[in-house]
């Protein structure tokens, strides 16, 4: 069995050794031996995804959409919008959830993705989890990408 051994250590140093190398790429001084490292391209100044890591426009479109629920965090970097929950006045036994991922620095419709949660208000006062209607989610994709194709358009015009 020594040999059985050796090649699953061989294999363990293997993946040792592939782990440091991809940890040593993290690094900003270091230059990255798996390239990707920092783009050449000089960005303007006026790019708003320069300044915070996806789509501005897609950015502001969400807040704005999303403004009448409490935010709970924001990661303009990460292109992650988590709202707290939010109870209708008008049913106070159920409550909603949204977390919104900006997954491009251009403005695409599959440059977003909404996550709507829901629950209930059980007999006893406890919130249950239910489920949502699937056509929620992609109607507030397309509420936040209707406000993103105003925001890009008022910019282009004025």
């Amino acid at each position: 069995m020594p040999f059985v051994r050796g090649n699953r250590m061989r294999g363990v140093m293997i993946a040792a050794v592939a782990l440091s190398v991809v940890a040593v790429g993290a690094c900003g001084s270091i230059p990255n031996p798996l390239g990707g490292g920092k783009s050449s391209k000089v960005r303007s100044s006026g790019d708003n995804a320069a300044a915070i890591g996806v789509n501005g426009y897609l950015w502001r479109a969400t807040l704005d959409t999303l403004s009448f629920m409490p935010l709970q965090s924001a990661d303009p970097y990460g292109g992650v919008i988590v709202t707290d929950w939010y109870t209708n006045p008008e049913k106070p036994d159920e409550r909603f959830k949204c977390t919104v991922y900006i997954l491009d620095s251009r403005l695409r419709a599959d440059g977003l993705n909404v996550a709507v949660f829901k629950q209930n208000r059980d007999g006893t006062g406890n919130w249950v989890d239910a489920p949502t209607a699937g056509q929620t989610e992609t109607d507030i994709e397309n509420s936040i990408l209707t406000r993103a194709r105003q925001l890009r358009l008022s910019n282009i015009k004025g």
